[in-house]
């Protein structure tokens, strides 16, 4: 589990089926790299997706809950599945939660993470093009327009950053 200013990040749990799957509207999905539907059924392989992911990798997104209100806002989180092109971060909010810097938040947190508890050297985002609200949380934490690439037969931009190196003391 995380903690930031505003948010708590713990692993997601089945009891998170409900709010994940009221998440995922039209307008939510059409911005996400991962190809996701909108049904029940489609919210139900998603979620289970990240749980295993969390299972076989050891992270995985977390779900994003308001400290303030306890109220689930969206998943964000380390991910590589299975043919990605990197270690990545990635988020999703639901609607009600867009404009609140809560990606941006828990991006950071996320790719804190990823330098920190998992040694990465360098880790991406991949992100639609025109999705220019995800975009903008790449640059806010840091990454920067790396290539564009396929990726499940759609184009999409990577975004991305390595680890920052403090030289050593004299």
């Amino acid at each position: 589990m995380l903690e930031t200013e505003r948010l708590i990040l713990r692993p997601l749990t089945g009891d998170d089926f409900d709010d994940f799957a009221a998440m995922l509207t039209p307008e939510v999905t059409a911005g996400l790299a991962e190809t996701v539907g909108d049904s029940p059924a489609d919210a139900w392989r998603s979620l289970a997706t990240y749980i295993g992911h969390h299972q076989i990798r050891g992270y995985s997104h977390w779900a994003v809950i308001e400290k303030e209100t306890g109220r689930f806002a969206g998943h964000a989180g380390p991910w590589r599945p299975h043919g990605f092109p990197g270690l990545g971060v990635g988020w999703c909010l639901s609607r009600e939660h867009w404009g609140k810097g809560y990606a941006t938040e828990a991006a950071r947190a996320s790719l804190a993470y990823c330098f920190s508890a998992l040694d990465a050297e360098d880790v991406i985002s991949v992100i639609l093009p025109g999705n220019d609200r995800s975009i903008a949380v790449a640059e806010r934490i840091g990454h920067t327009h790396l290539h564009d690439a396929e990726y499940r037969g759609r184009k999409v931009h990577i975004y991305g950053q390595k680890r920052k190196v403090t030289p050593a003391a004299p």
